[in-house]
């Protein structure tokens, strides 16, 4: 109910309201439903409308004062309520601004961000940006001045799970059919379009993200929820999230310019028959920082108990860099006693467990991965069988991992989640420990693939801002092995080289932060 004394109308619309009273003999200006008044925006006068939207507060407004009333000039986003939801089009101006509880863009809204805008997601609220379906996001910003959506703790304060994160939802196709998001929100996602759009993500970072909102169901830092390939994703770094780096169920928007930096679980999860293109994937772990579902770098599933469901996850990866606990410390210790956080423990009751695999592909998925290189985790590739037909698959030459190259890994591959022993895994489920894997074995028989035993091998050096070994050098087995190019897409770039970087490479350059909880925003 929305009458002359609710907390939502400022001050103004009182004013207008009791105008409006005396000069219509008792005309009421508000109703049950709506109340349409003018609010103060910078000097100008805009109409206010509010709603309810399946239950929750709605305002074709986004941005109030600290007191929760309507202002176009404020820096809160949401009116400060666990739930809002956001039915207008509006531009947020570069600045600060405090992102407030979950926040829905609802279908046929539009919010646009300016470059170089900062949005402080508030730890208290649990906040988070969620885009529904048939709503629309602008987020454009430039290599001098991207967008940040980070914490609102203090610098040193930082932790991940500060804040929620950001979720786009869309039409496009998914093997459940109609689904709700992970992590909590109301949103469902999922339809018949696979040109959906869901707007613009690009020179965009989000940090600190990934609130557990209950046992095992996080808020990933971005979430992708049956997103169309009408939809722009490219150079977005994801930093110290407290689940999944990035997530894809379902759809086919395509990507490129990813970096998974120090996240809790996986870097690049899909699922649900994500059949999108994504090129150009950097993934660096902090070794004090894993999940106790076991992280990976891929963790890929067709659906949850591997039905043989359509459309089946079958994006294609090319340019993916995987930099593991190994390569970044060669003391590391894959046990609880080593991992336990370090200065970035959150202690919100996320679990922390070991490391897993730099791909771990499962229950029918049919991921496809090119022109990649993955150094210093324990386990290279593990096509895991305990559901669904993954193996089945890959023995049909369904599963495309070509032109791949490990190096520094304790297992070339493994048969089984949780299972760190090269030995294949039999039908009856023991193992022959007479015989490699079949993952190992699969793994070394596709083209152009490769393994080193010694990290050094590969030649890799850091960045001047990121110390880790990512950059090729000069004379890099990398920058002159056998390269896949028979992509049926022209979307793709055709590389001549393996890894998400070349000798030289800029593309990391200016818009990304490595540390971030030291930045003062």
């Amino acid at each position: 109910m929305f009458n002359k004394t609710n907390k939502y109308m400022n001050k103004k619309t009182l004013l207008g309201c009791t105008f409006i009273l005396m000069a219509a003999s008792f005309a009421s200006c508000s109703s049950d439903n709506n109340s349409d008044a003018p609010a103060a925006s910078g000097g100008t006068e805009t109409a206010v409308h509010w709603t309810t939207d399946g239950g929750l507060q709605a305002c074709d407004h986004i941005l109030f004062s600290a007191d929760n009333n309507v202002n176009d000039a404020g820096t809160q986003i949401g009116n400060g309520d666990k739930e809002f939801v956001f039915t207008g089009k509006q531009t947020l101006k570069k600045g600060t601004y405090t992102l407030k509880g979950w926040v829905y863009v609802a279908n046929g809204a539009e919010l646009t961000i300016e470059p170089g805008t900062v949005i402080r997601g508030d730890k208290q609220t649990k906040a988070t940006l969620i885009v529904e379906r048939g709503g629309k996001l602008f987020a454009k910003g430039t290599v001098a001045e991207p967008i940040v959506f980070t914490s609102n703790q203090e610098t040193g304060k930082r932790k991940p799970g500060d804040w929620g994160g950001v979720i786009l939802c869309g039409k496009g196709l998914t093997n459940q059919k109609e689904q709700q998001i992970e992590g909590g929100p109301r949103t469902k996602f999922g339809g018949n379009d696979n040109a959906d759009n869901s707007g613009v993500l690009s020179y965009v970072r989000i940090e600190f993200a990934g609130y557990p909102f209950q046992a095992d169901k996080e808020i990933n830092g971005l979430t992708m929820g049956g997103v169309g390939s009408g939809t722009q994703i490219d150079h977005i770094q994801v930093s110290y999230c407290n689940d999944d780096s990035f997530e894809w169920f379902g759809g086919a928007v395509n990507c490129k310019y990813l970096v998974a930096y120090k996240g809790w679980d996986d870097e690049f999860d899909t699922d649900n028959g994500f059949s999108g293109n994504v090129q150009y994937c950097l993934g660096v772990r902090d070794p004090r920082i894993a999940d106790t579902s076991q992280s990976n770098g891929f963790e890929s599933d067709n659906c949850a108990d591997g039905a043989l469901v359509t459309p089946f996850t079958s994006a294609l990866f090319s340019n993916v860099t995987f930099v593991g606990p190994y390569a970044m410390d060669a003391n590391f210790q894959n046990t609880p006693e080593y991992i336990n956080g370090g200065n970035y423990n959150p202690n919100n009751g996320s679990s922390l467990g070991r490391f897993q695999a730099a791909m771990q592909i499962r229950r029918s998925s049919r991921l496809r991965c090119v022109n990649s290189v993955a150094l210093g985790w324990p386990i290279g590739l593990i096509i895991d069988g305990e559901k669904g037909d993954t193996r089945v698959q890959a023995e049909q030459g369904n599963l495309m991992l070509n032109n791949i190259w490990f190096a520094g890994m304790k297992a070339v591959g493994t048969d089984k989640n949780k299972c760190y022993d090269d030995y294949l895994l039999k039908g009856d489920g023991t193992f022959d420990k007479t015989q490699r894997s079949f993952s190992s074995t699969f793994f070394l028989s596709q083209t152009g693939n490769e393994y080193r035993e010694n990290i050094s091998d590969l030649m890799l050096s850091p960045t001047t801002s990121l110390a880790a070994p990512v950059m090729p050098q000069v004379g890099s087995p990398l920058l002159t092995s056998k390269v896949f190019t028979d992509f049926k897409s022209p979307w793709f770039d055709k590389t001549d080289y393996i890894g998400a970087l070349k000798a030289n490479d800029t593309w990391l350059d200016g818009w990304t932060n490595f540390d971030p909880q030291n930045t003062k925003y």
